[in-house]
């Protein structure tokens, strides 16, 4: 039987063979072991491919209905929803002082992998509830959390992330919501914001809305915004629910995809009667939001994995069975066969499984750095796995969303005209999957971000550091035989993009700056492409001993049955095969777009804007 959303043996190989998580229990992990972590993926696999995967077509087709500032959501999500909640889903790596399940966060990942791929539209609610009850955790007084903590993280009320307004986008700091301290611990929240995911639903009883605003006299511009707890429903001081708190619904917005996501304009204080409570610091408010942004922004990468995921499988699956033409090696009156065994679909599904295959290993990894970091022994081991979060978050933001788009477009192409259709579920993946590139910031922020922030941090030493790691595999790789050559391809790229990477920051530094963030996006797209080569080159360097294990060292022929007929020995040399392909076709490519960055070329800042036509 084809398997659907994602490759479990894969997903256990990267888990257990090459990242080998069983090396995270100890410290706050102690208590846990490998056999607790696959029970744990199988039930998260469970709730997707029985409840959430089965409603995704007709939760599309149902949407989310607005009636008189009320949204309702598609009937089948109320079902998941209290299965999610029973589950304790939306705190698997949490402590378990704070309602979570203690787990590693890279089983977080994995399992959010498993939910986007069933049902994109469906993981949203969750992934803003949990971002928000992180703020609560986080920053909250005592008195915040004893009164929303706990219900926040069990899924009895919802959250969301209220920044953006209609006339400043993703300039946050020309927002217009202000906040008028009341002198009793509260303040009257006024104004709009649009794009807010899960701003009002039916699946919780109330809804905390994490609210950036400026309180009268503070400083213009980001340096004087705060962000305020304000409930849709008050919250009175015995933990109660009081009053409507003055937060209005106006719209939904129709959408290309994720049709069952309520995105939602919310109007705060329209009567003068909306209250919130701040939350941490005054004029510390971009600080706390982009601790839940940069949550929001790896689980968005991985949405974009999970999409990728299910579109890969399903064309691998339709491939199979699709009978269609001749092979091309055939006589003129041979009988048809599936399409797997015509070569350009054979080089679409290759091309989708190293995406695949790559970014996962990438995201799980970057979880893995959050694992290492929360056990680290000492401040300095902790900042090292932290600064690798930090500077591949816009990596795994940015590239995985791209690349998970691509993968679903081809996914469509394999299937052909039936791809384009409602008949089969190709066209809602790659629908859904689009908006990863845009919400939460777009690619073209997330290479901003990589090329002034992450990039120059602490001079450079993080972006180094994370290089030496690819070394190290690159070192490991040389020594074993017949992956010489990948490791060479993958150092030289690894050298090139430092060599650009320098270029490109000297260029920042320079009067061609607006040239050098014209190339921060193709810069993001470079850097990935590294990264993806050293994770296939991991991948290859575990497979191949294990590979050759399992053939029992034979050789041409007698080697070709072998991994014809053993599980095992497919799988390993599926991984080498994979590697040989993105190492020698992908990443060669990628050198080329590499030498295109570092001849700076102006065209695209010296250009009137007339000269665009239009």
């Amino acid at each position: 039987m084809a398997q659907s959303i994602s490759d479990r043996r894969d997903v256990q190989f990267v888990l257990n063979e090459q990242l080998t998580i069983g090396d995270l229990c100890k410290g706050i992990y102690a208590d846990l072991n490998t056999k607790t972590f696959d029970l744990l993926m199988n039930e998260a696999r469970n709730l997707a491919v029985k409840e959430l995967l089965p409603i995704l077509k007709e939760c599309d087709e149902e949407g989310c209905k607005f009636d008189n500032g009320k949204v309702i959501t598609p009937e089948g999500f109320k079902r998941a929803w209290k299965l999610f909640c029973e589950g304790e889903w939306l705190t698997v790596a949490d402590d378990m002082e704070v309602g979570g399940q203690g787990m590693p966060q890279v089983l977080a990942v994995a399992s959010l992998e498993l939910f986007a791929g069933a049902n994109m539209a469906f993981s949203i609610y969750p992934m803003l509830a949990h971002g928000a009850g992180k703020l609560v955790e986080l920053y909250g007084t005592d008195k915040q959390k004893e009164l929303f903590l706990g219900k926040m993280y069990s899924g009895e009320w919802g959250g969301t992330m209220c920044l953006t307004e209609p006339e400043a986008g993703s300039d946050v700091g020309a927002l217009t919501t202000t906040a008028k301290d009341n002198g009793d611990g509260t303040y009257s929240i006024s104004g709009t914001k649009i794009f807010i995911s899960a701003g009002e639903q039916d699946l919780t009883e109330n809804i905390i809305h994490p609210v950036l605003a400026r309180i009268e006299g503070s400083p213009p511009g980001t340096a004087g915004i705060s962000i305020f707890l304000v409930p849709k429903i008050w919250v009175n001081d015995d933990g109660s629910l009081g009053e409507d708190n003055d937060v209005v619904c106006d719209r939904i917005e129709h959408k290309m995809g994720i049709h069952a996501s309520a995105t939602c304009q919310l109007t705060f204080g329209s009567k003068g009667k909306c209250r919130g409570m701040l939350l941490g610091e005054v004029n510390k408010g971009m600080r706390i939001m982009f601790h839940m942004m940069n949550e929001e922004r790896l689980n968005v990468g991985v949405q974009a994995l999970g999409a990728a995921s299910a579109s890969y499988l399903l064309a691998l699956d339709y491939a199979r069975q699709r009978i269609q033409g001749k092979n091309l090696l055939a006589g003129k009156d041979a009988p048809g066969v599936p399409i797997i065994q015509h070569p350009d679909v054979r080089r679409m599904l290759i091309k989708m499984k190293a995406y695949v295959e790559g970014l996962r290993s990438l995201n799980y990894y970057t979880g893995v750095c959050m694992d290492r970091a929360r056990i680290a022994e000492n401040d300095e081991e902790k900042a090292y796995w932290q600064s690798f979060v930090d500077i591949l978050t816009p990596v795994c933001k940015g590239y995985s969303t791209e690349r998970g788009w691509e993968v679903t477009v081809d996914g469509i192409q394999v299937y052909g005209g039936y791809g384009y259709t409602t008949e089969y579920p190709m066209e809602q993946i790659a629908r859904d999957c689009k908006i990863t590139t845009i919400y939460e910031g777009t690619t073209g922020i997330q290479a901003m971000d990589l090329l002034g922030r992450k990039i120059p941090m602490k001079d450079g030493k993080v972006f180094m550091a994370l290089l030496g790691e690819i070394k190290k595999t690159v070192a490991e790789a040389k020594g074993i035989a017949g992956l010489e050559e990948l490791a060479a391809k993958v150092d030289a790229a690894a050298d090139k993009l430092a060599e650009t990477a320098q270029a490109l920051a000297k260029a920042a530094r320079s009067p061609k700056v607006m040239t050098a963030f014209a190339n921060a996006t193709p810069f993001l797209d470079s850097m990935g492409d590294v990264l993806l080569g050293w994770m296939h080159l991991w991948r290859a360097a575990v497979s191949a001993p294990k590979l050759e294990k399992a053939v029992g060292g034979k050789t041409g022929e007698d080697r070709a049955k072998a991994v014809a007929s053993n599980k095992d020995a497919a799988f390993y040399d599926g991984q080498i095969q994979t590697a040989k392909y993105f190492i020698n076709v992908i990443l060669t490519t990628t050198l080329g777009r590499m030498d295109s960055i570092r001849l700076l070329e102006d065209a695209p800042v010296e250009m009137a804007d007339a000269g665009f036509g239009g």
